[in-house]
């Protein structure tokens, strides 16, 4: 049975399996450092750089080979046929009419008749075959060994001629009458589909014997014509040839001294294109019927049953063209252009023949390199199929998914999809896959209901939904076509809404995996949408984050997706994007629930190691909802969990996100807030020690967080703090000394740690006049004067959307410096 249909309702399906394997899963990285937007959407994806492999030998070659050896056959019967008709014209009729036997006069005679009939029987097989074809259910041409074995072949021919006599009827005046198609599929209500056209493999030619004289038929019975004719050719030719009998040639007759040698030759040249052509045909039943060559080529190209018919098809093409015009001519076709033909054709049988082709061979690994790149240089096609994803007929359905199909993986190549989305209403084609609408509201108070379209007895819209997203997904890698997907009216409404999962949705062990790789899939998209750089990511996010079921869709995710940490991750990561906004920030933050939702992932003890990346995940959207954002702060203050962050900070897991949320809230509270912070103040040792110990991103985000905890203390505190760790001031000083010895150049890596860094040195020599000449004695000031020199745009920012860098710091890098030599002079 094919793949995807369904033997009870004749439905086509992808399985989800196989929408998994399509579906991509895209990796995250962090926006607290600057990261390369080539390396984001490109490197992380093995579809748009994936590795050249060996060129696959293509198995069509064994049939236009095939083809060639027959028309070799072909053409030289034709051309002994033909010298042999000029020789009795010429020769024969001409030369010797009146001196020829009666018995050779009407054996040539009947000879001409016949083979006159054979060539002109054999110039019209091929269209009769090609018209046989185009009817794919029925289509089954069958070969002359079994129309032979048969043995009711000629009693159904008789019957029915009998039969449609005795049903004549009046036809009506109209030369053609709209008829019911019994091959169309059904529609959703079961009720057949009338076509206005005939199928042509179903034309009755005469209006008695329909059956007998149906165009399909035709075929069988010129090929039968010809076995006949060649046969009989063959028989008069061997009883002349054998017996000689030319009639009396009287001793001196001039005139038929030469007609025993011209009979023999025209007899032989008969005989001889005769056997040629009986040797034509057995050779094709040989290959075709015996070695079973179309059965042998269709499964090395790894069609199913009904490919049969693409094959056979391409056969009598690559012979019409050996035949027709140079005998090499039919070594030039290959399936992947017969098929690119077939779908632009206006039949409809044959566009689904070629779909079917192009769709097999562009996901099969073996052939879709050379497919796609035949498909991506060919704009035609690609309209074409962009084309047919409007097609809602739901007679249409397997074309339609199969040109999904293909776009989906055309889209995988980064050149290919700039073409797609080039196309004009490209976007909105894809977007008609995506089945979800909202009920028009007439009043302004209200919106009206969502409906998401399920799967039809008879039509698989979860298919075509995830397969419009994996398609947007992929376009979605480059940049420019972001945009494009975000102007593209409807289109995020649409994308939005299917990141809606209900609570029984998400907590049901046995729901449908479709409808979990379709959430997923959109809450992919919108990641990839919100993390997009430059000016068209601030419109994206804006116009993400001012849709109003954006933030609470993600909040029932993390409120009630415990079964599904992927999905988690995913509506996490969006929220931590759209925070890039500082609209955007506000209105997370004012959605109740989220911030709470967001901690109790992040603290979560129930969560299993191998998924401890959802909890990583909400520590950043955490720290970057309270970035510069005093409202959510205040929030997260209200929300009583201070002392737990202190104490993740003995986490190894948490405690680089939680030393940024802790950062964060000292700087942005706000002074009326000194009062709740002051318990920070518990975490300093736990922070000297890691400033002392640890490197690179860790020991970044501790000198952070140092720089603003000391704050919370008095002089006389802080050295209780010191003690209490076991360090002392002059050691930090020298740690201090050390990084800035060793980031001598800002690295993209750990951006801040010489801001950080010469933030705590200022509070130390504030807070502590000794520690002047401790640091001047380090050479403090020699380090200094070449952080000045060495100084960097990067160093300037707080968070980065690729390589731009957004949230500036109030204070220049270069005012801390100055900032640090002042103090390094007065004191």
């Amino acid at each position: 049975m094919d793949r995807g249909v369904s033997a009870e309702d004749g439905s086509i399906r992808l399985p989800v399996d196989e929408l998994r394997r399509l579906s991509e899963s895209y990796g995250s990285a962090t926006i607290f450092e600057p990261q390369s937007g080539i390396e984001n959407r490109d490197s992380g994806n093995g579809d748009f750089l994936s590795p050249t492999l060996p060129a696959a030998r293509a198995p069509e070659k064994k049939l236009t080979l095939f083809a060639l050896r027959v028309a070799i056959f072909e053409k030289a019967a034709t051309g002994l046929g033909a010298l042999g008709f000029i020789w009795a014209t010429v020769v024969l009729l001409g030369g010797f009419a009146i001196t020829l036997d009666k018995t050779d006069f009407w054996f040539i005679t009947i000879i001409l008749l016949i083979e006159g009939t054979r060539i002109c029987s054999r110039s019209h097989e091929l269209e009769w075959q090609h018209q046989a074809t185009w009817s794919i259910a029925d289509a089954r041409i069958k070969s002359f060994r079994a129309l032979r074995s048969s043995s009711h072949f000629i009693v159904e021919i008789v019957k029915a001629l009998f039969r449609s006599i005795t049903r004549v009827r009046k036809q009506s005046p109209h030369g053609r009458e709209i008829r019911e198609n019994p091959d169309a599929a059904r529609n959703w209500d079961g009720r057949r589909k009338l076509s206005r056209t005939w199928t042509s493999s179903d034309v009755p030619i005469l209006p008695y014997a329909q059956w007998v004289f149906l165009s399909r038929n035709v075929s069988k019975y010129l090929c039968w014509l010809q076995l006949a004719s060649a046969s009989a050719c063959v028989v008069l030719s061997l009883m002349k040839l054998i017996k000689h009998n030319y009639g009396e040639i009287e001793e001196g007759d001039t005139d038929k001294r030469n007609l025993k040698a011209a009979l023999n030759i025209f007899y032989s040249l008969a005989l001889a294109e005769a056997l040629l052509f009986l040797m034509e045909k057995a050779y094709w039943e040989w290959k075709v019927s015996y070695c079973k060559l179309l059965e042998e080529v269709r499964k090395e190209c790894d069609l199913e049953l009904s490919g049969s018919v693409s094959i056979r098809r391409f056969l009598y093409d690559a012979y019409s063209m050996c035949v027709e015009g140079s005998i090499f001519d039919g070594l030039k076709m290959d399936m992947v252009t017969f098929a690119m033909d077939l779908l632009a054709s206006n039949s409809a049988d044959e566009q689904l023949i070629g779909a079917r082709v192009l769709c097999q061979f562009t996901m099969n690994p073996r052939f879709s390199d050379d497919t796609l790149q035949k498909i991506g240089t060919n704009i035609s096609v690609i309209e074409r199929l962009v084309e047919i994803l409007n097609w809602k007929d739901p007679q249409e359905e397997e074309i339609r998914r199969s040109a999904a199909e293909m776009l989906s993986k055309l889209a995988g190549k980064k050149q290919n999809s700039l073409r797609v989305a080039g196309i004009p209403g490209a976007l909105e084609s894809i977007s008609s896959l995506l089945q979800t609408n909202r009920t028009f509201s007439t009043t302004a108070d209200e919106i009206g209901e969502k409906t998401i379209f399920r799967d039809h007895a008879h039509y698989g819209f979860w298919t075509f939904n995830q397969l419009g997203l994996l398609i947007l997904k992929k376009l979605a890698r480059d940049h420019d076509n972001c945009g494009k997907i975000g102007n593209t009216r409807g289109l995020l409404p649409k994308i939005i809404d299917f990141t809606h999962a209900e609570e029984r949705l998400l907590k049901d062990e046995n729901v449908t995996p479709s409808q979990i790789l379709t959430v997923k899939s959109s809450l992919q998209l919108v990641k990839m949408l919100a993390s997009t750089i430059g000016t068209t990511g601030n419109h994206l996010r804006r116009e993400i984050s001012e849709m109003v079921f954006t933030v609470s869709n993600i909040r029932d995710i993390l409120r009630h997706g415990e079964k599904h940490p992927m999905l988690q991750k995913l509506g996490i990561e969006i929220l931590t994007s759209l925070a890039l906004e500082e609209d955007a920030t506000e209105r997370i933050g004012g959605a109740g629930g989220v911030l709470k939702e967001l901690f109790n992932i992040f603290f979560s003890q129930r969560i299993p190691e191998n998924q401890n990346h959802v909890r990583i995940a909400s520590g950043e959207a955490l720290a970057m909802l309270a970035l510069e954002s005093r409202r959510n702060c205040l929030r997260i203050l209200k929300l009583r969990v201070l002392e737990r962050l202190v104490g993740a900070l003995e986490v190894p897991l948490l405690r680089v996100n939680a030393a940024r949320i802790l950062r964060n809230l000292c700087t942005y509270s706000g002074a009326d807030c000194f009062d709740q912070l002051k318990g920070i103040t518990a975490a300093v040792p736990t922070v000297l020690n890691a400033v002392m110990s640890e490197e690179n991103k860790l020991q970044e985000v501790m000198v952070g967080l140092a720089a603003e905890a000391f704050k919370f203390m008095t002089s006389q505190e802080s050295n209780t703090m010191f003690n209490g760790a076991g360090i002392k001031e002059a050691e930090l000083a020298n740690k201090i000394l050390q990084i800035l010895k060793r980031y001598q150049n800002p690295s993209v890596k750990v951006p801040r740690i010489r801001r950080f860094s010469i933030e705590l040195a200022i509070w130390m020599m504030q807070n502590n006049a000794a520690n002047v000449r401790t640091f001047k004695d380090l050479g403090l000031e020699k380090e200094l004067e070449w952080v000045l020199e060495s100084t960097a745009e990067v160093e300037n920012f707080n968070i980065f959307s690729g390589t731009f860098g957004l949230s500036r710091h109030s204070t220049t890098i270069h005012s801390l410096v100055e900032t640090a030599m002042q103090l390094l002079e007065d004191r």
